[in-house]
């Protein structure tokens, strides 16, 4: 397992993605963090974090992926979306992950973020659902 976390950016028409290569901890968080707001910047309307390399989130890799959650949703869209659509959970339409190993998988599902977070199986399908 990797103790470093490499973030590259790239653009998929106008969905910023960013490949995670490494291990998502409390050492790595604010690079994580800070890429995403750079890309926020950029496009508030898409994101795309690629696990694909990931080797492991812990629990301040977790923090890392609320606040960029939170980023992107704005605060009375989880409301508005349960107004509209009774019973149904909110998924972010905004923030997207793909190709989680099932390790990092297992984890996010555990803790939760893939209630509110889609997961895709691959990067493209991924984008294909923005």
């Amino acid at each position: 397992m990797a103790d470093t976390l490499t973030i590259t950016k790239t653009e998929h028409g106008r969905v910023p993605v960013l490949h995670l290569a490494g291990t998502l901890n409390a050492q790595s968080e604010n690079q994580l963090v800070e890429a995403a707001q750079a890309a926020h910047a950029a496009n508030p309307d898409a994101l795309l974090i690629d696990l694909k390399d990931t080797d492991m989130v812990m629990s301040a890799g977790l923090r890392g992926l609320q606040k960029i959650y939170k980023l992107y949703t704005p605060p009375d869209e989880p409301a508005q979306w349960e107004a509209a659509h009774p019973g149904e959970i909110y998924k972010s339409p905004r923030v997207k992950l793909a190709d989680a190993a099932p390790q990092v998988h297992y984890v996010l599902s555990l803790a939760g973020f893939l209630q509110n977070i889609p997961i895709y199986p691959d990067a493209q399908q991924a984008l294909d659902s923005f």
